[in-house]
């Protein structure tokens, strides 16, 4: 062998390996954080988020405007006043729970993803930061605080996904697959022809993020989109034992106001699930944590979310 050529091969090697024990350590991604959104009428908001969902009412750590409805320690929905020029939209961020914020800054910017140059803190011992995904939607890493969280009436107390407007699936695969480590859990449509769903479980949990395939090509909100419809996509779920005995719940506290499904019903991927809407249009899915039919399109192929 050529001297110089096993020289070069030789360092080439060592440098693969320094670089690879040089990279930090993705930290855990524990869960579902939380969902921020709009609203134009913060006190309408308020009944639906208290009343109907049931969640509980704290201040808004990350930002002074907004309020957080709480329906577990550590998630929440962030609600924020509507800016002006919003137009349709009502989706400002989602968020990831984490064991290490500034970890995770550190991993994603040795991965050369864009970062923030540090991670900002709360009154109540939280870190977080936030990055743009692949089609530009704001998601933010959140290391918990530890104020503690008792929402009793609250419909449900485990976040189990988010969904939101997507373009391209393979795009959005470059941060959640590639980089993050997000693993496919389901994935379907309304017709076995058309794919509407791409559900990726985040790695050290069983959370999830649900693309809504309903963007066409291109990038932003389609000019034809009504804001009812990016409301059904622009969405969170809270995990049930069973979505119709927490229907009766509902229907019996009197809380079953403003629009919402006439019923649950059993969706595509075979899980019971009823859908609310806040004032302003984004929903609210109770859904079940396991299937009771069989799944159309594709088997489920990482674990259940639980209690």
């Amino acid at each position: 062998m050529n001297p110089r050529f096993f020289a070069a091969a030789v360092l080439a090697v060592f440098t693969l390996a320094a670089a690879a024990q040089s990279a930090p350590p993705r930290p855990r991604i524990t869960g579902i954080s939380h969902l921020a959104v709009y609203t134009s009428d913060m006190a309408a908001t308020d009944h639906y988020y208290r009343d109907i969902v049931g969640a509980v009412k704290l201040p808004d750590l990350e930002n002074a405007h907004g309020v957080r409805y709480a329906v577990s320690a550590g998630q929440f929905v962030e609600v924020l006043p509507l800016p002006p020029g919003s137009g349709i939209n009502r989706f400002d961020h989602y968020a990831w729970n984490t064991d290490n914020a500034e970890g995770m800054r550190k991993y994603l910017a040795a991965k050369s993803w864009k970062t923030p140059a540090k991670v900002e803190k709360g009154s109540d011992g939280s870190r977080w930061f936030a990055v743009l995904d692949p089609e530009g939607n704001k998601v933010e890493f959140v290391q918990p605080g530890k104020t503690p969280v008792s929402a009793p009436a609250a419909i449900g107390h485990h976040i189990i996904h988010v969904g939101f407007l997507v373009h391209s699936r393979a795009a959005e695969d470059t941060f959640y697959r590639d980089i993050l480590g997000f693993r496919p859990y389901w994935f379907g449509g309304m017709t076995d022809e058309k794919l509407d769903w791409v559900s990726q479980q985040a790695p050290d949990c069983h959370d999830w993020v649900e693309y809504m395939l309903s963007g066409g090509p291109g990038a932003g909100i389609p000019a034809e989109m009504s804001q009812n419809t990016l409301g059904v996509l622009d969405h969170l779920a809270i995990g049930e034992v069973s979505v119709p005995d927490a229907y009766k719940v509902l229907e019996a506290g009197n809380r079953l106001t403003g629009r919402h499904d006439k019923a649950p019903k059993i969706g595509k991927d075979g899980k019971y699930q009823f859908n609310m809407y806040d004032p302003d249009g984004i929903r609210t899915e109770l859904m079940n944590f396991h299937a009771t039919d069989k799944p159309c399109c594709s088997p489920f192929t990482a674990e259940d979310p639980g209690e």
